[in-house]
């Protein structure tokens, strides 16, 4: 009798426990570093409207001062932005103007900048923020992020090993990519494939309006919170397939994959982030 109380107390305690473990998951989805214009896919060549901001693409909980360390007020500045074109790199940190970006919840530190698309070609936009402070892991966070931007349909530079420490080489137009289409890349450290990396994918749910700088309203909903941040995971050779069910932009982040395992002395998470558009087909 008291073996059966027992076993009956021990299925309670790990059923609370499992239940506390659900309370504290519910809503923390991926963190994920923008950087986003609206068209990826120009027909002739002008300059664009970007913004870098760090938030929760798709549910919009929470949008993060970039930046932020724990040991200083002060907000670190982007460490490096810059476009590759038919093989040239421009810097363009000197374009980034702060902004205060809104999402749903609430307010938080980022940017704004313009670039002049005008040469035909690809467009190859890299952003790499300093480290961001999570507190709730005590640990950093350091997304490389890119967005590639065609103009005239001139295929250049889409496809580029840039030999980052954290990377998505697509092997997949990502700006040519029809709704219901698919899209595949390879997830690199320093050119070298990442064997089963871990990749979270999350879809834009929300208009970005650039002329206020806040979000709309959502597109979706999800039936549960597996569809707000997908899980996949590369091949042995870092390679991964998905499809994407609806139009707009998709995030791809390969976690920790980076050569860069520690920050201010503290545990960092050097990701992979790279943007895909799909169009409608109509």
């Amino acid at each position: 009798m008291l073996q059966k109380n027992m076993i009956k107390i021990s299925s309670k305690k790990i059923l609370a426990g499992s239940a506390l473990l659900a309370g504290l998951t519910t809503g923390a989805f991926a963190h994920f570093q923008m950087l986003y214009t609206p068209n990826t896919a120009l027909v002739k060549g002008e300059t664009i409207e970007l913004r870098e901001v760090f938030t929760h693409p798709f549910a919009d909980e929470h949008t993060m001062d970039m930046g932020k360390q724990h040991d200083s007020k002060e907000l670190k500045p982007v460490e490096e932005f810059y476009v590759i074109n038919k093989g040239k790199k421009t810097d363009l940190k000197s374009t980034l103007k702060g902004i205060t970006f809104t999402g749903q919840h609430n307010s938080g530190k980022a940017y704004a900048s313009q670039y002049k698309a005008q040469r035909m070609g690809d467009h190859v936009l890299i952003l790499q923020p300093a480290p961001y402070y999570e507190v709730n892991e005590d640990a950093y966070i350091q997304q490389i992020t890119k967005s590639i931007i065609n103009v005239a349909g001139t295929p250049t530079d889409w496809d580029s090993d840039l030999g980052l420490k954290a990377e998505i080489v697509p092997l997949t137009k990502p700006y040519a990519i029809w709704e219901g289409g698919s899209f595949t890349g390879v997830v690199k450290s320093k050119g070298k494939p990442v064997p089963y990396a871990e990749i979270e994918v999350e879809y834009l749910n929300r208009d970005v309006d650039m002329k206020n700088n806040k979000t709309g309203k959502a597109y979706v909903e999800a039936p549960q919170d597996a569809f707000v941040t997908m899980g996949i995971k590369a091949d042995k050779d870092g390679e991964f397939t998905f499809t994407l069910p609806k139009a707009g932009f998709w995030g791809f982040a390969a976690l920790g994959v980076g050569s860069d395992k520690t920050y201010k002395g503290k545990e960092l998470s050097q990701d992979a982030v790279i943007w895909v558009e799909a169009k409608p087909m109509k």
